[in-house]
């Protein structure tokens, strides 16, 4: 028997055995390798060795990479000393799989160190239940910010934003500011702007910090402050807050509620993950997966794409149906059957390349009644143009290949007319399902590919028919 080889033998030329990560930025599978083992061994100083200079980010993904029993064992294992900030990196599905094997105690303890926005992203997806019994745990400051985060509406501001900040009256100098936050404890680990409110927490201004920071002592305040306040409502959805980041370039705002009372910040670190999250939700959403996840299991991966795979299979149906009208065309002249998935299949893919612009569009909130004109008509003309160029080129091919004239042109007249209707699709159907309220991104895909196998079939078929009737061709 021979000795198992190192795993140091299986590391890529020229990669640190010892390092993180490798050149790729991948997790090194030899430093996984070796947490594992010490794992295994119970080794706490080992582990806690090992993991003591990740990053939040990079504890994630090396959560990621365990499997599930390894998960509970590391969070265990380091106990105190495991960031809770780590879980906010992680897929849903791995988050809920350690919180779940974790004693309440430990998961109050360590969510009460966090900031309260990633203290919310924890807890949002937390069963009410276990969610109470982990806030009755926590200090009453910290549950109460908390709770009132959670109150907000899902996907808002004011699950979103950040309830530490600094507030301050206006009739404060600066010199007074600086005093008191040199001597006050409690502040946030980062900020970019002072706010200045009543004594009832109403938003009268901002401070930026720079501008702070070079002004004199005995400066008011309220003489400093900028009272054009870009402010974003607590109930507000976070892609909306997003949008306005981008507008006015902010990399911070203050997020107030329905009285104009300042109940928390949004940072630009969060906005990012925001502007990540929705790109990808819309990507998949147009390719009907949901919202799911690498690390989901097959039965929920199944049930979550199955219900979009039905819907096509509906539209295939109608399309084998039309193809069924002209079942006695295809026998007389066989090389159709060879030819038709060319046309329903270009006519595809231009209806997808429009209904992707129009559906970016839709979510970025670009179209007004002027622009609405405008694409529409540059999308038929596109398509107009594109029939054009393809129905002569798929047309002289036809005909090079079958030695056969008219069914060469019967072939270009049907490209023309499927790549009209395919960017007439591709940019009617989103901006139809829009004005319904019903989120083009999900029902764009399937609507628009039904659209250009039915034209494309029933006018390739349909004139080929004719022309055999009227014409007399054949093979």
């Amino acid at each position: 028997m021979t000795d198992s080889p190192d795993i140091a033998d299986s590391v890529a030329p020229g990669v640190d055995p010892d390092a993180l990560r490798d050149a790729d930025d991948h997790l090194n599978p030899h430093w996984v390798e070796r947490l594992r083992a010490k794992l295994a061994e119970d080794d706490t100083a080992a582990v806690a060795e090992l993991t003591e200079p990740l990053h939040a980010a990079d504890m994630g993904d090396l959560l990621e990479a365990l499997d599930a029993e390894e998960r509970v064992r590391l969070v265990t294992i380091l106990g105190d000393k495991f960031d809770f900030s780590a879980l906010t990196e992680v897929d849903d599905t791995v988050r809920s799989e350690i919180i779940d094997e974790l004693p309440t105690a430990d998961v109050a303890r360590g969510v009460a160190e966090l900031d309260s926005d990633d203290a919310v992203h924890i807890l949002e997806d937390i069963d009410i239940p276990e969610r109470e019994e982990i806030l009755a745990q926590m200090p009453a400051f910290e549950r109460l910010s908390l709770k009132r985060s959670l109150d907000f509406p899902e996907d808002s501001a004011g699950r979103l934003m950040q309830t530490d900040f600094i507030a301050i009256p206006p009739y404060w100098s600066v010199g007074q500011t600086i005093d008191y936050l040199r001597g006050e404890k409690d502040l946030p680990d980062e900020f970019f702007q002072i706010y200045v409110v009543d004594a009832a927490y109403n938003l009268q201004g901002i401070i930026p910090l720079d501008k702070f920071l070079r002004s004199k002592r005995d400066v008011r305040i309220g003489d400093l402050m900028n009272a054009d306040v870009i402010e974003v409502l607590a109930t507000e959805d976070q892609e909306e807050a997003a949008r306005d980041f981008e507008r006015y370039d902010l990399v911070e705002v203050a997020v107030v509620d329905e009285s104009r009372r300042l109940v928390g910040v949004l940072t630009i670190d969060d906005i990012v993950d925001v502007i990540h999250e929705e790109a990808t939700e819309d990507m998949q959403l147009l390719a009907g997966v949901g919202d799911e996840e690498l690390s989901d299991g097959v039965a929920s991966t199944v049930r979550g794409r199955a219900t979009w795979l039905v819907v096509n299979l509906v539209t295939a149906m109608l399309a084998s149906f039309i193809i069924g009208l002209f079942d006695a065309t295809i026998e007389e002249m066989v090389a159709l059957a060879a030819l038709m998935p060319i046309v329903a299949s270009m006519g595809g893919n231009a209806a997808t390349q429009t209904m992707t612009v129009t559906v970016r569009a839709l979510a970025m909130r670009e179209l007004d009644s002027y622009k609405i004109r405008r694409l529409i008509l540059r999308e038929m003309a596109v398509g107009v143009l594109n029939g054009l160029i393809f129905a002569m080129l798929l047309g002289l091919l036809t005909w090079l290949r079958f030695f056969n004239p008219g069914l060469g042109v019967v072939i270009a007249l049907a490209m023309i007319v499927n790549m009209i209707a395919a960017g007439t699709a591709g940019i009617l159907i989103p901006l139809t399902l829009n004005r319904f309220k019903v989120d083009p991104a999900v029902a764009s895909s399937v609507f628009v590919t039904t659209v250009t196998d039915v034209v494309g079939f029933f006018g390739f078929l349909g004139l080929a028919a004719l022309s055999m009737r009227v014409f007399g061709m054949a093979s």
